[in-house]
């Protein structure tokens, strides 16, 4: 068993810095284990505990309470490393590792399938669990098969159909199973030139799009198909509303900004107000695709 006083699991640790709102509280234990080995023993100390139990990626489509988020928090940051078998299209990767960084490795190598995703801000285990995607695209149309480990240790490889994936969410969401690896299939046979510039006219369009100036989740709320978020919001003017220093974006309007020094509850109350605005004029319920941790 791990003596919590150790380096491996520290206490209160604050998750501000690791999400990409740059808001929230302490964790009351975390780790961050670098190989499997360490985060067994994590596990290992979990399992001698009465706590709840979370997995941290890179942040970016969370928003962490100001009180802090209770029991254990292991984040995968540091659980990092990739192959490709470039004959194949196969490419493996760990959780923690940032997607948009396969998807130019893949770019460059001239594996056609992952371009869409330049400009995710998160990473493998985030993409897989939420089934991320960008221009028509996700990731359950690549998945091959992903390693899950649950809050008891257990380990198993689940296929995309045993993930129930469906438009930005999959049955891994509010769970006890946990992504640490993944292996996605790519289409080889293209060449670099050709790939790269798919990839580039994504991250061209995502730039001119979508603000990258300032903190957020990117995209704040799921598009109630056939409508668009963004689009219902802005209808009702919308664009630059701040709640403390929190503010819809002026370029996307399914974007909160933190404008410098927002808490997290301002976000929240945020999300409330355009849902109730979309809710009375609309009659559309909005729901979110950032993921809610803590007491609001």
């Amino acid at each position: 068993m791990i003596d919590p006083t150790k380096r491996l699991i520290q206490s209160e640790i604050s998750l501000a810095s690791q999400t990409s709102y740059r808001v929230g509280g302490n964790a009351q234990w975390y780790a961050a284990p670098r190989n499997w080995q360490e985060l067994s023993a994590c596990f290992e100390w979990y399992q001698t505990q009465d706590m709840p139990l979370m997995l941290l990626g890179a942040g970016s489509n969370l928003l962490i309470s100001d009180r802090g988020i209770p029991g254990l928090t292991i984040s995968t940051r540091y659980f990092r490393s990739y192959e490709f078998q470039d004959d194949s299209g196969l490419l493996t990767a760990d959780a923690g590792e940032p997607i948009a960084n396969l998807a130019w490795k893949a770019a460059k190598k001239g594996l056609k399938g992952l371009e869409w995703a330049v400009g995710i801000p998160g990473t493998v285990g985030g993409a897989v669990v939420m089934n991320a995607g960008a221009h028509q695209q996700s990731i359950s149309d690549i998945l091959v098969s992903a390693t899950i480990i649950d809050s008891n240790g257990n380990i198993e490889d689940l296929n995309p159909e045993k993930l129930a994936y469906s438009y930005r969410t999959s049955n891994l969401q509010g769970s006890n199973k946990f992504v640490v690896k993944a292996t996605f299939r790519l289409e080889p046979g293209y060449t670099r030139q050709e790939v790269m510039e798919l990839a580039n006219s994504n991250w061209t369009q995502r730039k001119t799009t979508q603000p990258y100036h300032l903190p957020s989740c990117g995209s704040v709320f799921r598009n109630p198909y056939p409508k668009a978020a963004a689009k219902l919001i802005e209808q009702l003017g919308l664009k630059g509303h701040k709640i403390g220093d929190a503010q819809i974006a002026e370029r996307h309007a399914n974007f909160i900004l933190n404008c410098g020094s927002a808490k997290a509850s301002d976000i929240f109350q945020l999300i409330r107000y355009i849902q109730e605005k979309v809710e009375y004029h609309w009659s559309v319920s909005l729901e979110p695709e950032v993921k809610l941790l803590g007491e609001f």
